[in-house]
């Protein structure tokens, strides 16, 4: 058994759903185990005005009862308050005034793709789902997932380690205890000076008409070794893990561990060494490799790191064609924040859940959570892993 889920809606339709496949029953829920990370993808100082319209909240319609899973599908349905602003415009059912088309798509964004793709002629077919506004489906996903990895000891956090031209410093050694209070900052950077020049940073971008990309680190602490696997291409996690974070909308880089820049590094200076000792078993003494080696766990913390475009949608329109006309014009000017990097790493963790929670569903099984965490039990005995 894996987890699977599947989202559907638009950006400014009625809402959002989701449905997520695979969890155990028996595991206790609470609607703010959703909505605490809903809140959280809203957060970030460069944040548009829909974040002032919309309230994220999940409501479960199905495959729960009294506050725990049924091991039936979990339905999730996420509602859009900006739905009524654009209902003329977003209406199924035909209406007797016709709707003006939009004919300018976006450099950058899946506009012009997408209306050659599906032979459509009006952009909004295209935009209103390629936004990013669907990954609060994701998100409310991703937070079921999170709930079940806590069963199992596993905790996801994330931090943002620039934006823009703005680069936090290098933290080693980072664990849990250091995120208790990423969300009190106004970009989710650990680091205080760095999070105050970010932030001045993107004043200044959005006051230029700009917007910013960067890159943030989701990091995951209490795996068990041995989650995935060689055997097979599509069974290796860093493989899974780079095409889950890649889906997000405009992510252009994915780096496991020190990513990158391993490739100008002399061997020895590019792997983690092995030690064992009685009261920690087998351990490393670095991370370089990001917990993952042969598209499996190692045991230590997992690091994943997206790199995020600015976003296309301009305040200052670049240079485009009317699909209408065939003449140049300017691209569609739409509401649009300045910066997302704080909110994208929140669903990066929601994506790296997804697949870790998979993982461990394949390698567990278990139609009940007791009988999940009891065969974890005996795996990490097997091993003789040391928590």
């Amino acid at each position: 058994m894996a987890l699977r889920f599947t989202t559907a809606g638009e950006s400014h339709g009625p809402g959002l759903v989701a449905i997520l496949e695979g969890l155990p029953a028996g595991l206790e829920l609470e609607p703010d185990d959703i909505d605490r990370d809903l809140a959280r993808r809203q957060l970030g100082h460069g944040r548009g005005g829909r974040m002032k319209i919309e309230s994220d909240r999940a409501i479960v319609t199905a495959g729960l009862r009294h506050g725990r899973t049924l091991g039936s599908p979990v339905a999730l349905r996420v509602e859009n308050r900006d739905y009524s602003n654009w209902e003329e415009r977003m209406n199924p059912w035909p209406v007797a005034a016709e709707v003006a088309e939009v004919h300018l798509p976006r450099p950058g964004h899946a506009d012009l793709a997408g209306v050659q793709k599906y032979g459509f002629t009006d952009v909004r077919n295209v935009l209103e789902r390629a936004s990013a506004r669907e990954t609060a489906a994701r998100v409310a996903c991703g937070a079921l997932a999170k709930a079940y990895l806590r069963r199992l000891g596993v905790e996801v956090q994330s931090h943002v380690l620039s934006i823009g031209g703005v680069e936090a410093p290098s933290m080693n050694g980072l664990g849990p205890e250091n995120f208790s209070g990423v969300d009190a900052s106004p970009v989710r950077c650990l680091d205080a000076g760095a999070s105050d020049a970010m932030v001045a940073e993107i004043d200044r971008a959005r006051k230029a008409n700009e917007s910013l990309g960067g890159v943030y680190e989701v990091r995951v602490f209490g795996l068990v070794p041995g989650l995935g696997s060689h055997i097979s291409w599509e069974e290796r996690l860093d493989g899974r893990l780079a095409a889950a974070v890649m889906s997000i909308q405009a992510m252009k880089g994915v780096g496991i561990g020190d990513g990158f820049e391993l490739a100008a590094r002399d061997g020895s200076a590019a792997h983690d060494e092995i030690f064992w000792s009685p009261e920690r078993g087998f351990f490393r003494e670095t991370n370089r490799a990001g917990g993952l080696e042969g598209g499996m766990t190692t045991g230590e913390p997992l690091v994943v790191r997206g790199a995020m475009k600015p976003l296309p949608t301009l305040t200052k329109p670049l240079r485009s064609v009317d699909l209408a006309t065939k003449e140049p014009a300017q691209a569609l000017r739409e509401r649009t924040d300045s910066c997302t990097v704080p909110a994208a790493a929140v669903v990066a963790e929601a994506m790296v859940a997804l697949v870790l929670g998979s993982a461990y569903r394949e390698k567990l099984g278990g139609d009940h959570i007791d009988d999940a965490v009891a065969a974890l039990r005996a795996y990490e005995e097997r091993i003789g892993w040391v928590r």
